[in-house]
């Protein structure tokens, strides 16, 4: 009875009161912010012991306090019972000693988007942890945030919807009033990585980029062309549908990462993201512009080991994708949930299982990036033409 009282009280819910409501939302996240953030009410980065160093270079941590003390390389912090090593520290490390996985003087930034048709599967945090965990390896990176809903915009401690204005996003660059990206970037808590980032405004380049002519998918494309001289990598976060933004970042791409579910719905809507996409890039292969992509790693991700289906779902992707699947995979797990909801990164947390196993999907795509860098300086010759007799 109290149920259906309850149905009978509501009446029409006006624009205006909707309104209201995504206003006394926009003022709790930003109090949970200052809560979760204080004192700074901004993000500060983790600093990390030698042993963590250690896996980033391959030196074991006697070596790591040798070569500090000499004073060729940061020394860290030793002023408490143990050396720590802030981020900028470590990349200072992993660019001197890691020098053949560094992009090459004469190679640009190879540019990855994180894609799937569905929410929820892990794509904000894949692309917030490969951009640390590269920057970690050395590498200078640009994160974009293509996703109007701006969730990894937030994992930096950037809120969409206060300290991001329409003019800060990819907006302007769609609209044409730039011609370049520069305009947007900024700084980050994270030493060596910088943001472009996203607001909800940023949907209107919906309706934009369609009216730009007969070249809109590659607005983003041309738009970071000159970013590609200045970083190493750049990562696109793209919304969870098969859009005009995320057809432009996929297009700007030279590699692709799709977190997948082990789960029979999530399966049948990649197949169909693929399909989907195939058909778009047709109708533009029609108008003279082809795409190849240098890697596409399908990434089981948020994976129940209790779950009893998980291994037929694997194997139907298996069998879908073959080659494309990575050998590594995601577990579901309780910390990856609270540190999301507490703007906390992989490594902004303690190591567990989930960070280890994002430590290898990071070294896994770093091997791609040296793979490429080098294809890019030795291309393979043209095929020769087949001459008719």
């Amino acid at each position: 009875m109290a149920s259906k009282l309850l149905l009978e009280s509501r009446g029409p819910i006006t624009l205006d009161e909707l309104s209201q409501q995504s206003e006394r939302g926009k003022k709790l996240l930003d109090r949970v912010r200052r809560n979760m953030l204080a004192p700074q009410e901004s993000k500060v980065a983790p600093t990390f012991s030698p042993s963590r160093l250690s896996g980033w270079i391959g030196m074991d941590s006697r070596q790591i306090d040798y070569r500090a003390k000499k004073g060729s390389l940061p020394s860290g912090d030793s002023s408490g019972s143990r050396r720590r090593f802030s981020v900028q520290d470590v990349r200072a490390w992993t660019r001197e000693l890691r020098p053949d996985r560094q992009r090459p003087a004469d190679a640009e930034a190879v540019t990855l988007c994180v894609a799937n048709f569905k929410g929820g599967v892990g794509k904000t945090t894949s692309a917030m942890t490969l951009a640390q965990g590269l920057s970690l390896r050395g590498h200078r990176v640009l994160a974009i945030d293509s996703d109007p809903q701006g969730s990894l915009t937030t994992l930096f401690g950037i809120l969409p919807g206060r300290d991001v204005d329409e003019d800060d996003t990819l907006y302007p660059l769609y609209l044409g009033d730039e011609e370049s990206v520069e305009y947007g970037i900024r700084k980050t808590y994270w030493d060596g990585v910088d943001l472009l980032p996203a607001a909800p405004t940023l949907f209107g380049a919906e309706f934009a980029i369609p009216g730009r002519g007969d070249a809109f998918w590659d607005i983003l494309h041309l738009g970071i062309d000159r970013a590609r001289q200045e970083y190493d990598v750049i990562i696109i976060d793209t919304p969870p549908s098969l859009s005009y933004l995320t057809l432009n970042a996929l297009m700007a791409s030279d590699g692709v990462v799709m977190p997948i579910l082990p789960s029979m719905l999530d399966f049948v809507s990649s197949v169909q993201f693929w399909d989907l996409f195939f058909d778009a890039t047709r109708q533009i292969g029609e108008r003279g512009r082809t795409k190849s992509f240098e890697f596409v790693d399908v990434l089981l991700s948020k994976v129940d080991a209790d779950d009893t289906a998980v291994s037929v779902v694997r194997e139907w992707v298996i069998a879908a994708f073959g080659s494309m699947v990575l050998p590594v995979e995601i577990p579901q797990t309780k910390t990856g949930t609270t540190s999301a909801a507490e703007f906390k990164s992989i490594y902004d947390t303690k190591p567990g299982v989930a960070f280890q196993r994002y430590e290898q999907l990071v070294d896994q795509v770093e091997a791609q990036l040296v793979r490429t860098w080098l294809r890019q300086l030795n291309p393979a010759p043209a095929a020769p033409e087949v001459q008719e007799a």
